[in-house]
C-alpha cells in the first residue's frame, strides 16, 4: 500500500466509490485489508459510531460500517461483500483463489465466522453488555473455533492454504478482538501456530497501513483516498 498524509484531499471532479469505515471495527478492518490489497482507490470517509452523519445514515439505513457506496448508486453494505467486490477488480496477491477453488466451503466459512463466532465473541469481550454470567461460556465457544485453525495452522501456512489468503484476512481481526479481551489469557492458551499467525499480521506493515488514525468525516469534506 502507498502511504498517504492524512491530510490528502481527493479532487472532487474525480467519481470515486465511498467507503465508510470506523478504524477499531474488525468488519471494517477486513474490508480495507481487501481494498489495500486490490489497490482499488475510494474514498475514505471516518465516523464516529456515537455520532453516525446524516449522510451515511441516508447511504445505508441499517448504519453500521463499513459501507461502500459505488458511483452508479450501488450500496455494498456487508464486509464481505466489500472484500469480494475489491479483490474481483484486481487480485495482485491471489485472496480469492481459495475462494474460487470451493466457493460453497468459502461461504460454510464465512456463515461459521460471521455466525457463531462472532456472536461468542461479541458476547465474551461485551459480557457486561449482555450477559456477565454467562461471558466465560461464550469464550469457550468461541475457543473451540480458535482451536480448529490452531490445527488448520499446524499442517498449512495459512488458512487459506500455502499463503495468506480470503479466508485468513477475513477471520485475523476478529481474532484479535478475542485476544484483546483478555491477552494474558489469550497468550497462554497452547496455540503455538495460531499465535504465530497473528502476531505476524499484528507486526506487519500490511496492518499497520489500515490501522491509520483520520478525523472522522465532517459533512463538506470530499473525504481522504484509500489506499
Amino acid at each position: 500500500m502507498r502511504n498517504r498524509d492524512p491530510a490528502t484531499r481527493m479532487p472532487s471532479a474525480e467519481a470515486r466509490p465511498i467507503f465508510w469505515s470506523f478504524r477499531r471495527c474488525p468488519y471494517a478492518m477486513r474490508a480495507r485489508l481487501a481494498i489495500a490489497s486490490a489497490g482499488v482507490e475510494v474514498e475514505l470517509r471516518e465516523i464516529l459510531l456515537r455520532d453516525k452523519p446524516a449522510a451515511f445514515r441516508a447511504a445505508s439505513p441499517k448504519a453500521t460500517v463499513p459501507v461502500l457506496a459505488l458511483p452508479d448508486g450501488e450500496i455494498i453494505e456487508e464486509s464481505r461483500d466489500i472484500m469480494l467486490w475489491a479483490l474481483g477488480r484486481r487480485d495482485p496477491d491471489g485472496w480469492l483463489d481459495v475462494y474460487n477453488q470451493d466457493r460453497q466451503a468459502g461461504d460454510a466459512f464465512f456463515a461459521m465466522l460471521d455466525g457463531p463466532f462472532k456472536t461468542h465473541l461479541d458476547r465474551y469481550k461485551y459480557a457486561s453488555r449482555f450477559d456477565p454470567d454467562q461471558g466465560a461460556m461464550h469464550r469457550d465457544k468461541g475457543t473451540d473455533t480458535l482451536i480448529k485453525f490452531d490445527a488448520i495452522l499446524q499442517s498449512q501456512p495459512a488458512l487459506s492454504g500455502e499463503i495468506l489468503g480470503l479466508f485468513d484476512f477475513a477471520a485475523l481481526p476478529f481474532v484479535r478482538q478475542f485476544r484483546i479481551a483478555d491477552p494474558t489469557w489469550f497468550d497462554a492458551q497452547s496455540w503455538p501456530a495460531l499465535h504465530a499467525w497473528l502476531q505476524a499480521f499484528l507486526a506487519s506493515d500490511q496492518f499497520a497501513d489500515i490501522m491509520t488514525k483520520y478525523s472522522p468525516w465532517q459533512d463538506g469534506d470530499t473525504g481522504l483516498a484509500f489506499p
